[in-house]
Parts: structure tokens; sequence; C-alpha cells
């Protein structure tokens, strides 16, 4: 059987971080949550993340600075706000694989999460 991969949630509304680790743990994933970037960062180095979901505006250090620190961890955006084209190209880093949209469904993020932490290609 496969090792569970371990997904990192970084957001700063509460509701949000509970229905996705409820989500996820019901997918076989193991899942840490941190509040805010600083909080993410800190989680960041005490454990092995395969994929961090990043809510994309949170009060406190900027969402750049935790994908800065995630280095070659894979990073899915998590956004309240429809984001264009020239928003996601500019947003894009290495370790930045895809976006999803606030209120998301749960079947697309699972299929996101899953393909996101099997292959090396950007989803959106």
């Amino acid at each position: 059987m496969a090792e569970k991969k371990t997904i990192l949630v970084v957001d700063d509304k509460e509701d949000i971080r509970n229905t996705v680790k409820e989500v996820l743990e019901k997918n076989n994933f193991n899942v840490l949550l941190a509040v805010n970037g600083e909080d993410g960062i800190k989680k960041l180095k005490q454990s092995k993340i395969d994929l961090i979901i990043l809510d994309i505006m949170m009060p406190g250090i900027p969402s750049k600075d935790v994908v800065k620190e995630a280095d070659s961890i894979k990073i899915i955006y998590l956004s309240g706000v429809g984001i264009s084209s020239s928003e996601k190209k500019e947003l894009t880093k290495k370790n930045v694989v895809g976006f999803i949209e606030k209120p998301f469904n749960t079947d697309d993020l699972i299929k996101k999460l899953k393909k996101a932490t099997r292959k090396k290609w950007i989803l959106w």
C-alpha cells in the first residue's frame, strides 16, 4: 500500500481549514493545519510535507513568503477571488502547481490533489 501523502492546509479561516481537513482525511491524506503564513512556515520546518494548500490572501506574512520557504514542495493556491491568467502567471513559481477557487467542489479538489501528489505538471 502506498504511503499516505501529507498535506499542509494554510488558511486563516477556521471553517475552510476544517472542511478541507475533513475532505482530505476521508480521501486517505494526512493533514496538518496552519492558521497563517507564519504558522505554515513553522510547520514546514517541523514535518515532511508533500503538498501545501495555501490561501492566497491572509493577514500577516504574505503567501509569497510561504512559497519561498516551501522551496521544492508543491503548492496549490486557494483563492476567494477570481484570478486572471496574467495574475496566475505572476503568482506561478516553480513549485506552484495550481489554483482552486472558493467555494470549491470537493471532488474537483481531491482530483487536483491526487494528480499533484503524483505528477510534476501544472494543473489549471
